[in-house]
């Protein structure tokens, strides 16, 4: 029912372009330049009706005010950010439920990397739209207006809902670097390894869509119980407890993968 098209931008953004093909809706996810999109839809000869925010940042809005001045899309954001957006149709918050190209959609707020940011759940479909907040193998950053607080707040209250096999479509293409640094923090875990050698030779972006079973055993911001990253932690942090909170060491493994 469910067509989702994935489009490169920029330097490593994903462009996620959702057709509804039986009720003939197309929406946009996160159109950090409209030319892309527009080429897609020329050759598709598909209308835009939708363009979809997760959060304010440029490189996710850039296309908004091209697109929606060639197609008249609605524009559908966050209401945390909306001196942020502009022109903006349609305003949603945490738990809301919407129509995003004619499907169920449910709104989740999870600040970190802003805090204002939400992402986007799909339950027929089982998909998440994740935007800068969860990435294949990784976490968010905080630098321009989040709190590394929040963001753990948001991995451990609002993922730890969903399925294990909610399909992950994040904001940029970052899986080679997160898999390295999840590595240098636990070099025993297997399946990072496996996944590392399977893109080094012919990986091609969106090509690789993990789901929430697989991160758990691959992303290191989701194993904060494992005691090789927590000894790993504390040969750089010593003063780290005996036995660090979870909390704890999610901050302190985001502190090191802003500088690695």
């Amino acid at each position: 029912m469910i067509e989702i098209n994935i489009i490169s931008a920029l330097s490593d953004n994903y462009i996620y372009l959702l057709r509804n093909i039986e009720k003939n809706i197309t929406a946009v996810v996160d159109p950090g330049e409209s030319k892309p999109v527009e080429q897609f839809l020329n050759d598709k000869g598909w209308h835009l009706d939708e363009i979809v925010n997760t959060h304010h940042h440029h490189d996710h809005t850039g296309g908004n005010g091209q697109l929606k001045e060639i197609y008249g899309s609605k524009l559908i954001a966050p209401i945390y950010e909306k001196e942020k957006i502009s022109n903006l149709d349609v305003f949603v918050s945490d738990n809301d439920v919407i129509s995003i190209a004619g499907l169920e959609t449910k709104v989740i707020h999870t600040p970190g990397h802003t805090l204002g940011h939400v992402c986007f759940y799909i339950p027929r479909e089982n998909i998440l739209f994740s935007g800068d907040t969860l990435f294949n193998a990784g976490a968010g950053n905080c630098h321009n207006g989040g709190h590394p607080e929040q963001l753990y707040e948001t991995f451990f209250k609002q993922f730890k809902n969903l399925s294990n096999n909610t399909l992950i479509y994040p904001g940029h293409d970052y899986l080679e670097n997160n898999l390295k640094f999840t590595l240098d923090r636990e070099p025993t875990n297997i399946q990072a390894q496996e996944l590392l050698n399977s893109i080094k030779n012919n990986f091609k972006p969106g090509s690789i869509i993990t789901n929430l079973e697989i991160e758990n055993n691959i992303n290191t911001f989701f194993r904060l119980s494992n005691t090789i990253i927590i000894d790993k932690l504390r040969e750089e942090f010593p003063e780290l407890p005996s036995k660090p909170s979870q909390k704890e060491v999610f901050l302190l493994l985001r502190q090191l993968r802003n500088k690695w």
